[in-house]
């Protein structure tokens, strides 16, 4: 194997560039000249590519986003446009492809591998949406900006007796809800795998603010409804003076955590590994503390990552 390529695809997470990092390091160690695609299967079609010299990597690791940049491609989801991809591909000399993303990048690198192209998958969404991993790269990092964000508002919460509902990213995955509930320790979370009563988040509102409690954290995933939505039904019930914040691309950003630096450069050496050894057409995950590999059909076609139930039960003692 001379030659491969990587690219982020999607939205961008903290951890990409770990990725990156050890896809162009552990690829110069083996002989193998590893080009970096820019923006995604957008950059590929373009034939936006750079050979990943140690000077390019050179300072990214505790960057956030990724040095690749990432674009949505709306071509990438017709046959004609993946055939094209693929060609590009063949014409460059490109034996292997690493792929880092979420469900739709990953779609874009299954449809590579059935046009003859050696592809590994990288799971990377904070939604940690994604099945056949426990953690996908970026949701450590995620985790920790919502715990900020909410920790410094229960400070200014209980300096006016307020009831803050929090809006976090999560799509149709409350996983980023419910973890960042239990460590920050709101009243209520709000996620589409559980059923929810207004009525009785109302009454334990109310009965906080009899009791004299200083403040209330109600964590809304995005995929239930709108933080606007919540604080409107709760504002004339609870007592509180009610506030709202919508966390939105702020959870993305930021210096990635120890766990999603060490985490993107396992799974990018063991991609270039796995490539090496002919075994494509399949994403890397972690499974407990190993990394194993399932074909792409397979984490297509198995929905969504659920919520472990040991969450959901500590939830219900923790968090009401």
């Amino acid at each position: 194997m001379k030659r491969i390529a990587v690219l982020t695809s999607g939205g961008d997470c903290s951890g990409m560039n770990a990725v990156i990092r050890a896809v162009s390091r552990v690829g110069q160690a083996m002989g193998i000249e590893v080009l970096g695609i820019r923006k995604g299967y957008k950059g590929l079609l373009n034939r936006d590519f750079e050979t990943l010299t140690s000077r390019l990597i050179s300072n990214t690791l505790q960057r956030g986003g990724t040095s690749l940049q990432s674009a949505r491609c709306a071509e990438m989801l017709e046959e004609a446009g993946q055939k094209k991809a693929a060609e590009i591909l063949q014409g460059l000399g490109i034996e292997g492809l690493v792929v880092v993303g979420g469900d739709g990048s990953l779609r874009g690198a299954h449809s590579l591998h059935r046009h003859g192209i050696n592809v590994i998958g990288i799971p990377a969404s904070i939604d940690n949406d994604i099945p056949f991993t426990d953690i996908s790269l970026g949701v450590d990092t995620a985790l920790n900006n919502v715990v900020y964000a909410v920790d410094c508002l229960k400070d200014t919460a209980s300096s006016h007796d307020r009831a803050f509902v929090v809006e976090v990213m999560g799509r149709n995955c409350g996983y980023l809800t419910l973890a960042a509930a239990i460590t920050c320790g709101a009243e209520h979370a709000l996620i589409p795998e559980a059923e929810y009563d207004m009525e009785a988040i109302c009454r334990n509102l109310r009965k906080r603010y009899l009791e004299g409690r200083s403040n209330s954290i109600i964590m809304v995933a995005e995929g239930v409804a709108t933080a606007q939505k919540i604080a409107d039904r709760i504002k004339d019930c609870g007592g509180f003076e009610t506030r709202l914040m919508v966390l939105g691309h702020y959870q993305r950003g930021g210096s990635p955590s120890h766990f999603d630096r060490l985490l993107g450069s396992r799974f990018g050496v063991a991609a270039v590994e796995f490539l090496k050894a002919g075994r494509g057409g399949a994403m890397i995950g972690l499974d407990r503390a190993s990394l194993r590999l399932t074909p792409f059909d397979q984490v297509l076609n198995s929905g969504s990552h659920p919520i472990d139930p040991d969450m959901l039960k500590l939830a219900g003692v923790l968090v009401s």
